[in-house]
């Protein structure tokens, strides 16, 4: 059984790909009730239709990103010289990076972050940062068998 669908509410991402609003299908865990309108997602592959995860208000979840458990991302804000939104989340090879216009995998990101910042205090953030997303998202061996 689904747990949520997409509605013909569209926007377009950063990076110029459409993504679609989700509604519940179902209840899903203690916060989401059935007809309740969640984030974006680019497609099915991007959101389980099995657990209690979701993609709320205006989240977007792009490219390769994968959620299916509350585990699979987290997120920060305001951070950095911008006081921007930064998003780790699992993908089907590894850890992705959303960051202001950044989108990357976890080791770009942390060679960008060098290359921009070197060892000011920004760069150190995101230096514990991305210590947290390799200790709190794990890619499953189910990903690479996909």
């Amino acid at each position: 059984m689904k747990k949520y669908e997409l509605t013909d509410e569209t926007i377009t991402a950063y990076n110029g790909q459409v993504l679609y609003r989700i509604r519940a299908l179902v209840d899903i865990g203690d916060d989401v009730k059935a007809g309740d309108l969640g984030g974006y997602i680019a497609g099915e592959n991007n959101l389980s239709q099995d657990g209690n995860a979701m993609v709320y208000g205006n989240a977007m979840v792009t490219g390769n990103a994968v959620v299916s458990q509350t585990d699979d991302y987290f997120y920060v804000a305001p951070i950095g010289s911008r006081n921007a939104i930064i998003t780790f989340y699992r993908t089907k090879t590894g850890i992705g990076v959303h960051c202001g216009c950044f989108d990357g995998t976890l080791e770009e990101f942390d060679a960008k972050v060098k290359e921009t910042h070197g060892v000011n205090e920004h760069s150190q953030i995101y230096q514990l940062l991305i210590e947290v997303a390799k200790l709190r998202i794990k890619v499953r061996k189910e990903d690479n068998n996909e």
